[in-house]
């Protein structure tokens, strides 16, 4: 009987949180609203981590996901919207889900942006059907900005995250997928 009342409100929880995902603000399918999120997103991003302008410049394109939404208690879920951009220009519109199980409890908002450092890599990106991040991402995660800078310049993978603006509490050690799908705002 616990264990029954434990899960329904493990499900529950995720049902709210992918709730939240969704009204998080972005998913009214609105693109000027994704484009305007997006130019705050990145102006927040250089001014933390100015070394990140330099790897913007060096990028062939950017996925920027100016927030993301998750929450979970032992499953959990995770949504938002962004854009794919090239030269500076938004030009593909998509969705991150992500599922996650393992020991976790919590709700978190964040941003993150990732580097495509090769023309292969954002081919394969944008040729994909539901592209699924995993051990080809190499992730940004010190607070510094030199850091930044050195990590994102030695990093050997064809693509680079950095995680910025994260807020709420999530705890936990999970094993997690991303997928994005193209979509049309």
């Amino acid at each position: 009987m616990i264990s029954n009342n434990r899960r329904q409100f493990s499900l529950g929880l995720i049902a709210l949180g992918g709730a939240a995902a969704c009204s998080n603000g972005i998913g009214n399918n609105n693109a000027a609203e994704i484009d305007a999120r997006i130019e705050a997103a990145l102006s927040t991003m250089y001014q933390v981590y100015p070394g990140a302008q330099n790897l913007s410049e060096k990028a062939t394109g950017l996925l920027v996901m100016p927030l993301i939404t998750e929450a979970g208690i032992g499953l959990g879920t995770g949504y938002g919207r962004g854009a794919l951009q090239i030269e500076g220009v938004n030009v593909d519109y998509y969705s991150s889900t992500s599922a996650s199980a393992g020991l976790q409890i919590g709700f978190q908002q964040y941003s993150y942006v990732l580097f495509f450092k090769t023309e292969s890599s954002l081919r394969e990106f944008r040729t994909s059907n539901g592209w699924v991040a995993g051990a080809n991402v190499e992730y940004v995660y010190k607070d510094q900005s030199d850091y930044l800078g050195t990590e994102t310049t030695s990093a050997t993978s064809d693509v680079v995250a950095i995680i910025f603006a994260q807020a709420g509490m999530r705890f936990g050690a999970t094993l997690d997928g991303t997928k994005y799908s193209r979509i049309i705002p």
